[in-house]
């Protein structure tokens, strides 16, 4: 029983499938899972992470049937420091390469069941057809391995591909339902209007309003969670799109031809099809027309659509977020000038309006793609912890560091692609990111300015946390000299460890003078690295710790 106690237990504590191989090099450091994982955070905290482990996946167990689980779980963990080579102790959670072979070949539907499982469970905001495609990738994947003499290697790396693929895609649904919840289907289906006249810019304006019209049906019921009719949905879309291939594009002939669960993921992997080289300038129509007012008039909705689809299918270059941000300069500039005397004259300078916005989305993304390639990725996240910290300074530490992260981590991500290609990645990303931390906006208020920037607009998130400032309303905490108390620690820790204590010594400095010039802040990080050097090199770390701080933060 505590066998099947532990694996049940290390499944969930690894977020890891009988079936990932991902991670062969780390389980060779530690064969002795649940006796490294004792030993690293206690009994008290391992006890903890056990609880909480086993009541979020057994949500309809009593805490007395829990605590009856965990014990078991301690008693064996501690069995297994005591004896770190028993059997029950060191079987692997994860077969050798053969035995993966072996078992597709003999019984294909219960090993990909398991892997359909692991991912549905690690990944809950992932659509039902998505994972089957996945599940499919898998069996070719293992299929391709187990045909090559080093199956290990080979299995690890398409492995590791897979997962980052499916965690790229599930937070891209989790972000696409959000859009729908938090903004309606009016603004959703302008994305998806974008990103389809992107794609397929050779299709006409009718085709391509339908098919993003009909994936407002199949978003609904995928994030609704209604998954049967989610499949259902979606597989219609794609046979329609699949039976005009010829008129929506070039590239997907070969998705068409695969069994229909592989279908759709094909053609939303297969690229964008080369726009038509007679396009005519938008401004003929759009800008240049008398008329245009009373096209506008009497289809405010459908002449916006047709804008949003001429734009994109001739700017691919651009992103979703910055089309729907030009269409709705455009309507706004036509709602104005559309009421004047002399309407044709007003919006006529319509075109330098939204390129002076073009040129500044691409200038804010070169200066931070510049300073990235400078001054490497930990100063480029130091900057923007500065930037954002002044703007939302009552959110916590740990918080102000994941997301400044995954920011930096969206520049390294983008910035080394094609200028065609940077600006869509750079602010597709940034959308999840930004999505995520008004998530916790929502959940507790973190300033006006904040949720101004969350709930306006979609497509106006990134520009608008862009220009925020510092928050005028911030009240300044007691100060609390404990915040800088740095000792003999700093001399030893490893350089990520010192790069988290510089950062959060970086938060806990702005956030009791948040109105500090970048000047100051650099005079303070050198001083820091000076004490820093000085004091490792004296006979008393401690010692020279506590007078050094004194005087840096006089």
């Amino acid at each position: 029983m505590k066998w099947v106690v532990l694996t049940y237990f290390i499944f969930l504590f690894s977020s890891a499938t009988s079936r990932d191989l991902s991670r062969f090099a780390q389980e060779a450091e530690y064969k002795n899972e649940i006796a490294h994982h004792f030993n690293n955070l206690k009994e008290e905290h391992f006890k903890a992470v056990t609880i909480i482990t086993f009541a979020q996946y057994l949500q309809k167990c009593s805490y007395e049937s829990i605590s009856e689980l965990v014990k078991n779980v301690v008693d064996l963990a501690q069995s297994c420091v005591a004896n770190k080579d028993a059997l029950a102790c060191t079987k692997s959670l994860r077969p050798e390469p053969d035995a993966v072979c072996k078992e597709l070949k003999e019984n294909r539907q219960s090993f990909l069941g398991h892997y359909v499982y692991g991912v549905a469970r690690r990944l809950p905001f992932l659509f039902a057809p998505t994972i089957l495609a996945l599940g499919d990738d898998y069996e070719l994947a293992v299929e391709t391995c187990c045909a090559i003499t080093d199956i290990g290697v080979c299995l690890e790396g398409k492995i590791a591909a897979l997962k980052e693929k499916a965690t790229e895609m599930s937070l891209w649904h989790e972000h696409s339902c959000g859009i729908w919840k938090m903004f309606g289907e009016k603004t959703f289906q302008a994305q998806k209007l974008a990103l389809l006249s992107q794609r397929f810019p050779k299709a006409p304006f009718e085709e391509v309003y339908r098919v993003a019209n009909n994936l407002k049906g199949v978003y609904k019921e995928c994030c609704d969670g209604n998954m049967m009719d989610c499949m259902h949905n979606k597989a219609q879309v794609v046979e329609y799109v699949c039976s005009k291939q010829n008129v929506f594009s070039s590239k997907i002939k070969k998705c068409c031809e695969k069994v229909a669960i592989d279908k759709g993921q094909c053609v939303v992997e297969a690229g964008r099809d080369e726009k038509p080289e007679d396009l005519p300038l938008i401004a003929g129509k759009y800008v240049q027309d008398p008329d245009v007012c009373n096209h506008f008039a009497a289809g405010h909705n459908k002449f916006l659509a047709e804008f949003i689809y001429e734009y994109s299918r001739r700017h691919q270059e651009f992103s979703t977020e910055m089309l729907l941000r030009i269409a709705k300069g455009y309507e706004e500039v036509l709602e104005k000038c559309c009421k004047n005397e002399n309407p044709s004259e007003c919006y006529g300078k319509v075109e330098e309006k939204l390129q002076s916005h073009i040129q500044e989305t691409e200038a804010t993304v070169k200066t931070n793609c510049d300073l990235l390639k400078n001054g490497g990725e930990f100063e480029f996240q130091k900057a923007v912890l500065i930037r954002y910290t002044k703007k939302m300074p009552q959110v916590s530490t740990e918080t102000l560091l994941e997301i400044t992260k995954k920011m930096a981590a969206v520049g390294v991500k983008c910035c080394q692609k094609s200028e065609d290609s940077r600006l869509p990645c750079v602010e597709r990303y940034l959308s999840i990111v930004i999505q995520d931390m008004c998530k916790k906006q929502e959940a507790t208020l973190i300033n006006d300015q904040v949720a101004h920037c969350c709930n306006e607009s979609y497509a106006n998130r990134r520009p608008c946390f862009t220009k925020l400032g510092v928050d005028e309303n911030y009240v300044l905490p007691p100060f609390n000299p404990d915040m800088f108390n740095f000792d003999e620690t700093l001399c030893t820790a490893p350089p990520q460890i010192w790069q988290e204590n510089h950062l959060g010594m970086l938060i806990n400095l702005i956030k009791h003078k948040p109105k500090m010039t970048d000047e100051e802040l650099q005079t303070i990080f050198t001083g820091f690295s000076g004490m820093v050097d000085k004091c490792c090199k004296a006979a008393d770390h401690d010692t020279c710790f506590g007078e050094e701080v004194s005087l840096l933060f006089s």
